[in-house]
This record gives structure tokens, C-alpha cells and sequence, in this order.
């Protein structure tokens, strides 16, 4: 039996530690399509999806948002 595991949400010190990128350049990429957005948790809570930070992190030079599933928002 294959057990699906629940994609979790990272906040931005989670992502910034995994991507060993500073605030600024993360938010350059995704301002440049080259880092998955994040998405709205709740009215003041925001986070990335694990699995998009994974993909991300799979392909950081070649990333781009069109390289998302398509059950990205």
C-alpha cells in the first residue's frame, strides 16, 4: 500500500535556511518567475509549499514557475 504524505507548508526562515539564500535574493527570484510564490495560509500567515521548495532545489539554475504542477494557485 502507498501511503501519499501530506505537503506541508515552510515558513520564510525554513526556506531561507534550506535555499541558503538571503530574504532579498529570495524575493528577487520570485519577483523574476525563478522561485515558486508563496501562497496565503491565512489573512497574516503566508508559506511555500515543500514540495515547490524541492523542486526548486532540484533544478535551481533552469527553475522556472511553469516548471509548478498544475495545482499551483
Amino acid at each position: 500500500m502507498i501511503s501519499h504524505t501530506p505537503d506541508r507548508f515552510l515558513r520564510l526562515p525554513e526556506v531561507l535556511k534550506r535555499t541558503s539564500l538571503s530574504r532579498a535574493t529570495l524575493y528577487r527570484k520570485i519577483a523574476a518567475g525563478t522561485f515558486p510564490p508563496q501562497i496565503k495560509i491565512s489573512e497574516r500567515r503566508c508559506g511555500w509549499r515543500e514540495s515547490h521548495v524541492t523542486a526548486w532545489y532540484n533544478s535551481p539554475i533552469s527553475f522556472t514557475v511553469a516548471d509548478l504542477p498544475n495545482d499551483a494557485p
